[in-house]
């Protein structure tokens, strides 16, 4: 399945969250809002985001501390709170919305 959009056509975003880094890391930065910040786990951003932040850091899993998040959403004390799930093909009118919507945007990769 081909897509028509570029990462580029998503337009300013809040945030951005990367793990592969290279040319979409570098690309990734410059979809960074003023004061939204870029996370990565895949190492110092080698891009700076214009007018906002870049964060790195290292997640080592420890099997304890999965178990509690997970038994944690079980019990209803880890919540999330999602306004609008969108498809790839979407992201761009999902990200321009023509109506404020409550909650976080989730774009589906597959379908």
């Amino acid at each position: 399945m081909a897509f028509s959009h570029t990462l580029e056509d998503v337009g300013g975003v809040d945030l951005v969250f990367y793990v592969i880094g290279g040319d979409i890391g570098k690309r990734s930065a410059g979809l960074v809002r003023a004061g939204g910040m870029l996370v990565t786990i895949a190492g110092p951003p080698e891009a700076q985001p214009a007018e906002g932040l870049a964060v790195d850091f290292v997640v080592e899993a420890d099997r304890a501390q999965l178990g509690e998040v997970v038994q944690r959403f079980r019990d209803g004390r880890l919540r999330t709170n999602i306004g609008q799930i969108a498809n790839l093909d979407n992201a761009v009118a999902a990200f321009n919305p023509t109506e404020r919507i409550k909650g976080r945007t989730i774009i589906r990769f597959r379908p």
